[in-house]
């Protein structure tokens, strides 16, 4: 395969591999409440109380739009399952020179970029790039971190707990997100209080939650993200349903909502067809060899 089109298939791998990182998002309640809060319920009480009900979450579907340094504007839909690990999102990046909807799967140990016909003209007929986890990585070559795909295993409802690390949580009010009456929090919050916070809280946070939340930090720090603003919108049933950071990083600003659609909802994501699907774990030996 020529030269021009590993690179080719290169960038595209960490452009969409990126978008996995925007899996971050927040815990989602879709139940319906007349009331958006509990009256004696202090802003730091209800976010805790959010945080906590985010770490029973088994599977989501959400949007996300914002801005991702280096990349420009993002829009995507995605569903995602924690156990069995699966996820399915469409991303567009109108700011980036693709030819519609970049579809990312991830199935087991296997991420599938493409779907598009793009992706056929430059692979030789083939639509997708298969990114196998376990070939990556460990020697020479590629990882999966530097294909971007080093998040492609979070739970997308890691980033939202990060409000409770912040010391300064008010409310800003009462807003309506998808027919849902909700409560509008704000904070500020550094990555190393953010860390400190993890530590604090070693005890009453299981081992998977807190490993989740960690990688999310050492991603961010990567991107050169010291600080944010976080926005919660939490409904009546004590669940997040909107989440909002931003944040300075190296690039450029990093400002990403994501609205949460359905939890807890059957989540099926299938392989695309071996013949429509390039190994690139299998052309980046190519090249170095």
């Amino acid at each position: 395969m020529r030269t021009s089109v590993r690179v080719s298939a290169r960038r595209k791998a960490t452009g969409a591999g990126l978008a996995a990182l925007l899996l971050a998002g927040g815990a989602v309640g879709c139940q319906k409440s007349d009331s958006a809060e509990s009256p004696a319920m202090t802003p730091a009480a209800a976010v805790a109380r959010a945080a906590k009900n985010s770490e029973e979450i088994k599977s989501v579907h959400y949007r996300m739009k914002g801005k991702v340094p280096g990349e420009g504007r993002v829009t995507a839909e995605a569903a995602m399952s924690m156990k069995p690990l699966a996820m399915s999102m469409k991303m567009t990046a109108p700011d980036q020179a693709t030819e519609g909807p970049v579809e990312i799967r991830l199935v087991g140990k296997a991420m599938y970029i493409g779907g598009n016909a793009s992706m056929a003209k430059e692979m030789d007929g083939k639509s997708w790039i298969k990114l196998d986890m376990s070939a990556l990585g460990g020697g020479k070559g590629l990882n999966a971190d530097q294909l971007g795909a080093g998040q492609a295993n979070q739970n997308p409802a890691a980033n939202s707990t990060f409000l409770t690390g912040s010391k300064n949580v008010k409310k800003v009010g009462t807003e309506t997100v998808e027919g849902v009456k909700t409560t509008h929090y704000e904070g500020k919050v550094t990555v190393a209080e953010l860390k400190a916070s993890l530590k604090e809280k070693d005890k009453t946070v299981n081992t998977t939650v807190r490993e989740q939340r960690e990688k999310s930090l050492d991603q961010f720090e990567k991107m050169g993200v010291d600080a944010f603003t976080m926005d919660m919108w939490i409904d009546g049933d004590d669940h997040t349903k909107q989440f909002r950071m931003r944040g300075e990083a190296d690039k450029g600003p990093l400002d990403l909502t994501f609205t949460f659609l359905d939890i807890n909802k059957p989540v099926q994501v299938t392989a695309p067809p071996a013949k429509d699907t390039a190994d690139l774990a299998a052309m980046m030996k190519g090249a170095q060899s």
